[in-house]
């Protein structure tokens, strides 16, 4: 048994420790945000966010992350509710920046890749509320375990996207 807290709920997780976060999320907990790529860390699609910081989480062991706090794109609503001190129940009427940016700007093509894209973007603009065009493309590319990839070739829309969720951050909306 593993105890994993998924966008703030505690599960207990009946897996052997060395499990992928990923067939948990997808299998166990039947959370879609988080998709099978390339199931060797090098093509971003299945990241999630554990402390805030972006893990691959085909690659992942449940055990790495047992007690941990870990985001999925379905818990980006809570998380920002809690950065803004709204209560759980208003998280269920809001979405976060990053996702209404991706809704606004609409950024997906075939819409594989966005849920890495969100949780990079989401982890990015975080720690730096405002970063430049090179900033946010080191955070794609060269910042994580390998560069997120978009094989419909929509990065100057999640450039455009990223930058909006930043002027959505920053009116607190």
């Amino acid at each position: 048994m593993v105890t994993l807290t998924v966008n703030g709920v505690r599960r207990e997780v009946q897996a052997p420790d060395d499990t992928p976060l990923l067939y948990v999320l997808r299998n166990d907990l039947q959370l879609s945000g988080p998709q099978f790529g390339c199931g060797l860390a090098q093509c971003g699609a299945c990241s999630v966010l554990v402390e805030g910081k972006e893990a691959r989480s085909c690659v992942t062991p449940i055990s790495a992350v047992a007690n941990q706090e870990i985001t999925t794109l379905e818990g980006l609503p809570a998380r920002w509710a809690k950065l803004k001190g709204l209560s759980p129940e208003q998280a269920n009427d809001i979405l976060h920046p990053v996702q209404q940016a991706w809704i606004e700007e609409q950024t997906p093509l075939c819409g594989f890749c966005q849920n890495g894209m969100m949780m990079v973007a989401t982890e990015l603009l975080e720690k730096n509320p405002n970063p430049t065009s090179a900033q946010i493309k080191a955070a794609f590319t060269t910042e994580g375990p390998s560069p997120h990839l978009c094989r419909c070739g929509s990065y100057v829309a999640i450039m455009d996207a990223v930058k909006h969720a930043a002027s959505l951050m920053g009116k607190g909306k």
